[in-house]
């Protein structure tokens, strides 16, 4: 691991026990004792067993519309080393896919276990799709859109057959972190992903290699396990999963927020036309529109095409600045008809709330 790599996974760390923090119990104290609990996973040497490749489809290009070249502009997909990373380990685990194995069970029909090879004989789909932390304040960064390639789950679990009652999945990754999310959003026709690739890429160790779990629409704490290994079908009331049991929501719906990334706040501008630019997002609901303020009066913004309503959705707005001290917000409607909310609410249980709002001067 490089020394930016080394910068980053501890970032990253340090953005768990910051969340874990915020609600309520000591980041460094919880870590330590998970770890303690269950050490992390390093896994032998790969066996020379040949492991079939997924068939994974031929990634499409983006419509151009779809996408905006503005300068400072977060792009549409975000590369796979610049991602954001939430890690329950301290040490990235080395799974190999020639012993990788998904345990199916609990309130199911017909539990299961499937291998890598038998996994990469599913047939292969690709759906881009934004996730987004629990623990992104607004205007921040934990937030990314990948191109996810994988085979979808529902399919898989019907074939186990899931029971009634089955409220909600367990999820387990190699360390043994349990990830709780609601089995109905799951099979309601999202394509939720059995992830194998990452933007046209092998997916990364440090992204849940060999196969990771992809559900649009909800925040990572719920639904997006890297390096999974159990699924048991359970319901809520029998199981608290870990972020759960630290006081966070069952279920986490992400919530429609939007973001400026250009201008900075406190940025010094020049009297004249200034583009302000962002993204907005409502994951597996869509962005209807995004308006921006300045000095309390709205104006609607320009959009990029909606790639789909799992992802994000660029946008922006050119303005005619005069000298001054100038205050910008921005706020986003989705398709439901819904602007998100100028109360300002923290992390905790179930994600922040409120304008992102930057401070700029204009000479």
């Amino acid at each position: 691991m490089t020394t930016m790599d080394r910068r980053k996974f501890v970032a990253a760390a340090a953005g768990t026990a910051v969340t874990a923090a915020v609600a309520g119990v000591g980041g460094e104290l919880l870590m330590s004792k998970r770890l303690k609990e269950n050490p992390p996973a390093m896994a032998a040497s790969a066996p020379a067993v040949k492991v079939t490749p997924p068939k994974v489809v031929k990634q499409k290009p983006l419509p151009a519309e779809d996408s905006l070249n503005i300068p400072g502009l977060s792009p549409f997909y975000t590369p796979n080393t610049q991602f954001y990373r939430v890690d329950t380990a301290l040490q990235i685990p080395q799974v190999s896919a020639a012993t990788w194995q998904l345990r199916i069970h609990g309130m199911v029909d017909n539990p299961m276990t499937i291998t890598f090879d038998q996994l990469s004989q599913l047939p292969m789909t690709e759906h881009d799709v934004t996730l987004t932390c629990v623990s992104e304040a607004v205007g921040g960064g934990y937030i990314g859109n990948a191109r996810w390639q994988g085979t979808l789950l529902a399919p898989i679990l019907r074939k186990a057959g899931v029971q009634a009652g089955a409220q909600q999945i367990v999820m387990r990754d190699v360390n043994n972190m349990t990830i709780g999310v609601a089995t109905d959003p799951v099979m309601d026709g999202r394509e939720s992903l059995l992830a194998v690739a990452m933007n046209g890429q092998t997916l990364p160790a440090a992204h849940g290699y060999p196969v990771r779990v992809v559900v649009p629409g909800l925040y990572g704490y719920v639904s997006a396990t890297k390096w999974v290994v159990d699924m048991e079908l359970t319901t809520f009331g029998a199981f608290d999963a870990f972020w759960v049991r630290q006081g966070w929501s069952q279920q986490g719906p992400i919530k429609t927020e939007s973001r400026i990334d250009v201008p900075k706040t406190s940025a010094s501008l020049a009297a004249g036309r200034v583009t302000i630019a962002g993204v907005a997002w409502a994951q597996h609901k869509g962005i209807e529109a995004v308006e921006v303020s300045v000095d309390g009066t709205w104006y609607p913004a320009t959009m990029a095409a909606q790639d789909t309503i799992d992802t994000w959705r660029q946008w922006y707005y050119p303005w005619d600045a005069i000298p001054g001290q100038h205050v910008i917000q921005v706020r986003a409607t989705d398709k439901t008809g819904y602007t998100q909310t100028a109360v300002v609410h923290r992390t905790e249980p179930n994600g922040a709330t409120g304008y992102h709002t930057i401070h700029v001067n204009v000479t």
